[in-house]
Formats: C-alpha cells, structure tokens, sequence
C-alpha cells in the first residue's frame, strides 16, 4: 500500500469524523447495485481481513469529501457555535446555520456514496447514531431560528401603545419578573440586587417586605407607589380577575394575560433544552465520529465487539477527562473550586463535589458495573489468567474509587480529626499558654481549603504500569499496549506534582491558579485514550493487514493531540471573549483578569 494509504489509514484511526458515510440499508433512497459493485477488487494484505470501505476503490471522491465535510462542521463549526451559546453570543446562530449547512452537505456525499458502494457493515451502529445527531442538531438550530424571530415580534408587541396601556392592569408576580430577568440575564454577569430590590429592608420586619409593592420603572415614566402597587402586585393576588378597563374586553386582557405567561414559561423551557443540548451534543458527536471510524475500517463484527466496546469506551472516558483536565486549567468550573484555585465566597454555601470526587466516583462506578463483563467474551468457556487478570483491575477501581470518596468526605475527616479536636481542648484550658501560640497551634490548615486526594491518580498509574507490561497475540498489540501505558502513567505523574506544588503553596485567589503539570497530565490523558482505543483486537489486526508500525500510529496522535490541546485553549479563549462582547455591548463590563492589567 502506497505512503498516503497508510497516512488516510492513520488518520481515519484518530481523527474525528461524523454520519451517514458508511450504511446502505434504510432511508433516502439507501439502496445500490449490489450486483455490479460487489465484485469489485477489495485492497487487502490479510487472507482473514474481510472487505471494507476503506480499501473499496471505487467513489473515493464523495467519501473523501464526506469525511472532510464532516471533520469541519463537528470538530471545527460546532464547537465554535456551541461556546457562543454558552457565552449568549448574538452570534450564535450564524455559527450553528454554518454548522448545519457543512453537515447536511456532508451527509448527502455520504448519502451519494452509500447509493453507489455495496453494504459491507450490514445493521452498523452509525447510521442509526447519525440519524439521531441530525435530528437533534436540526432541532435545535430551528429552535434558534424560532426563538429569534418570536423574540424579534416580542420585542415589537411589548413597545406598541396598545400593550403599554393593557400591561398596567396584568399582574405580575415576583417569580415571573425573576424568571424574566434570569432568563434575559448573562450567567456570567455579576450578582446585582434585583431590580425591584432598593438595599434596604432586609429584615423581614421592615416595611419593604411587607409591602405588596415591587419597584420598577418602565419606558422612561417613573410611575407613582399607588399606580405601582396596582400593576406589580405579589403572588396572594396573582389569581384575582383582572381589573377592567373601558377599552379592553374581559377575554382580551385575559388572552394578553395567558400570553404573557406562556411567552415566559415556553423560554423557560427552551432555555433548559440549550442548556442541556450544548452540554451533550459534543459527546454525542464524539460517539457518532468513533462509530464512523468503526464502520468505514469494517472493525468489531460479531463477538469481536466486546473487545471493541472494552477498549474505546474506557479510551473514550481517558480522552474526555483530559479534555476536562485542559479545561481546568483554563479555568473552566472555577465557581466549584475545580481550578485549582479558592472556591468564591460569594456562592451559597451547600455541599459541591470537588473534582476528585467525580474522578473517584466514575472510578467506583466503573469498577462496580464492569465487574461482571470481564467475562463476556469468553461467556460459557473457562476463565483465563487475563480475564482474571481484567477482574482484578475492576476491583482495583471498585476499592480506589471507594477510599477517594471517603477522603473527600467532609464528614469524614471531621470524625479523623476526633483526637486532634481533644488536644485542641486542652490548648485551649491552659491558661498559661501563650496566645500568639495558642491562636497558631489551632488554626486551620492552609491545604484544608483545597483538594488534595491522589488516590484517582494512583488508580491510572497503576493501571497504566499494568497495561504497559500486559501480554498480547502479537508484537504490535503488545507495543502499542505499551504506548498508552506509558502515557497514562506519565499524567499520573504530572498530577502527583500538581498535588506536591499546591501541598507546598495552596492557592489563595478566586482566579485558576493554572498549574503547568496540568498541561503534561492533560496530553497524556487525550493522547493515552486516543491509543487505548486504536488497541483493539480489530484494530491492531487493521494495522498489521495494511503494514502500519506501532511507531507510526503514536507519532500521528502525538501531532494530532497537540492540534486538538490547541483548538481547545482557542475555542475556550473565544467563548470568554463572547462573554465579554456581550458585557460591554449591554453595558456590564467584565472586570479584566490581572493578567491582562500586568
């Protein structure tokens, strides 16, 4: 096979492509000759590899375009639409229309493909997902294109006279001017008062918490306390009839009033459907681009996909925490304390999960629900010493993910501290104890404000120095075993200095504290996962039929990871510029980090 085969090959083994390039059977005219395509010559180097559409000669054009167009709207357009979601950004539509239109260019080359190719993946998992993604990602664009223009003719109605005179005689609630203003609000703005909120009378004795009364002022006409009282009343009389008016109709201002409510309630709902959609949708690519990749090398047929789901679900969940662990650095999740830095004072105080402990629980869950598969390949045959060897790993991460939990139980290093807490008392009876020193032998810890649990980084390292010596069928397997071991030991590595940097000065600022062994943990979790992946059985069998070297793969994803470290330090710097953009444009402007100021 010639040099830039093997480089597609490669590529196709670790990019990140997505739908429909890859099915025959179902939908949009799906069906082909069969007859006169299936004798075609199937490029092969090994007597047992079946036919697949990555060595069909034929219709190399719309495949190729097909995978292209796809790589550009799923890795390239729609994470930028989905950080200017995120951020609120006016632009935000423009950038899911792009999205949308490289997509559907992109599955009708796929569509094109698949009517003139044979379907060697009969009933494969990608056309099923790639249908799924198109509905959902068609969906919400639409409800973009919805929310735009029902928010356009909103905007008319409430500035015309006809609403301005009937608005005066609608209550409204105190919830439904706070779920107005939430719903209009930037979450990245800071807490202001509500607008109904003067500062004072904060005690609930005072008179302006037993007022009926809520302050506003509207288009510019600064109305008397008696006319506000009648228009914002609270919510005792949020179901009285409205009052009359000599030129609306009862039915009228109870239509206006019934619109009112539906208008709020409906973007309610549309905002918990965005929030949930930009958090899944890029998963979910994710799943449908390695079932693309499944599909087109032909890999993980019969009782091969248990050996599949193994190694690219476990590589997935590797890729996936580096990209959070990046996403850390940047400074992502910094109001959970999740940056290495202080947790804000100004949140509520309830109980939030730090990092480790979501390491940890994954940690446990997985072990606990994986225990009982290590088997299924092998299901009515007697066990191995490398399923019992796979078992052993489960308990591994059942009893690791159990004693991280533990430790990041506030409760209970508060029972640990039972015998420090009796000495503390005695310090504190004697009287002839110095002060200064009394107020230092109690004080708090600094390193009690941040978590410092290696037990999640422990459970890699381990798993990585055990993988990396695990034996396999062939040279190649066993090296590239090897590679991501390494690797996933190496991230290891870098948070356990993490965890002796911040044990020596615990950070002190609300702002990422951005330590640069989180840099190196971040590479070797992505690039240790994406290489756990391409270490399937069908995989390696892949690489050894078209002579692909265990070096030549870990060279591509080396470059391939550093491309994709640099796309997300891009698209997360954009999304804080959105945010900012937006800011100034209605008159918030964000305070500038010291960085920028230095």
């Amino acid at each position: 096979m010639s040099l830039k085969g093997r480089l597609l090959y490669a590529g196709l083994a670790t990019l990140v492509i997505a739908h429909g390039s890859d099915h025959h059977d179902g939908g949009m005219s799906m069906s082909g000759n069969m007859s006169e395509t299936a004798g075609h010559n199937m490029t092969s180097g090994h007597a047992d590899f079946p036919p697949n559409y990555f060595g069909y000669p034929d219709h190399r054009f719309s495949i190729y375009s097909h995978i292209a167009l796809m790589t550009l709207s799923w890795v390239i357009a729609l994470p930028t639409a989905v950080m200017l979601s995120l951020a609120r950004s006016r632009y935000t539509l423009a950038a899911q229309i792009s999205f949308l239109a490289t997509h559907f260019v992109g599955l009708a080359l796929g569509i094109v493909y698949n009517t003139n190719t044979p379907d060697l993946y009969p009933n494969n998992a990608h056309h099923k997902i790639g249908w799924i993604v198109t509905v959902v990602v068609t969906v919400h664009v639409s409800l973009s294109l919805a929310k735009r223009a029902t928010g356009t003719s909103w905007a008319k109605r409430t500035t015309s006279r006809s609403y301005q005179e009937l608005r005066s005689f609608i209550p409204i609630t105190r919830f439904s001017l706070d779920t107005h203003q939430t719903l209009n609000a930037s979450p990245y703005q800071p807490a202001n008062r509500s607008s109904y909120d003067s500062g004072h009378g904060t005690d609930r004795a005072t008179e302006s918490l037993r007022s009926n009364s809520i302050s506003t002022v509207t288009d510019g006409d600064i109305a008397s306390p008696t006319e506000e009282r009648r228009r914002l009343q609270d919510d005792s009389f949020d179901d009285e009839p409205l009052t009359s008016h000599p030129h609306q109709g009862r039915w009228a201002q109870y239509g206006s009033k019934f619109s009112i409510r539906t208008h709020i309630r409906g973007a309610a709902a549309l905002r918990v459907w965005y929030n949930v959609v930009d958090r899944i949708i890029l998963p979910f690519g994710f799943v449908a681009i390695c079932t693309g990749i499944v599909t087109y090398g032909r890999f993980f047929e019969g009782s091969a996909i248990f050996s599949g789901l193994a190694h690219w679900i476990k590589g997935g969940v590797f890729f996936w925490l580096g990209i959070l662990t990046l996403g850390r650095w940047s400074g992502c999740f910094g109001e959970l304390g999740w940056a290495w830095n202080v947790r804000s004072k100004n949140m509520d105080q309830k109980w939030r999960p730090t990092a480790e402990f979501v390491e940890s629980f994954l940690i446990f869950f997985y072990g606990s629900t994986n225990i009982f598969l290590e088997h299924l390949g092998g299901w009515g045959g007697e066990w191995t010493a490398q399923d019992l060897e796979h078992l052993s790993i489960t308990v591994l991460f059942i009893g690791g993910g159990l004693c991280g939990m533990l430790i990041e139980s506030t409760k209970i290093r508060d029972l640990l501290n039972t015998t420090a807490s009796d000495a503390s008392n005695a310090i504190d009876a004697e009287v002839e104890y110095e002060e200064y020193a009394k107020e230092q032998a109690l004080d708090t810890p600094d390193n009690y404000g941040i978590s410092l649990n290696p037990i999640p980084a422990l459970v890699i390292f381990l798993l990585g120095i055990m993988m990396s010596s695990h034996t396999q069928e062939s040279m190649i397997s066993s090296m590239v075993h090897k590679q991501w071991g390494n690797l996933l030991t190496g991230a290891s590595f870098a948070r356990g200095l993490t965890y002796v940097v911040m044990y020596l000065k615990p950070p002190r600022s609300v702002l990422p504290s951005r330590p640069p062994t989180e840099l190196l943990a971040s590479f070797g979790l992505i690039a240790g996962g994406i290489i756990f992946m391409a270490s399937a059985s069908d995989t390696v069998l892949g690489m050894e039929n078209y002579q692909l070297d265990a070096m030549f793969m870990y060279t591509v994803t080396m470059g391939l990871v550093g491309l994709l470290m640099a796309w997300v330090l891009f698209l997360l710097a954009l999304k804080g510029w959105a945010v900012r953009r937006e800011a100034a444009r209605k008159g918030r402007p964000q305070r500038v980090s010291p960085a920028m100021q230095a």
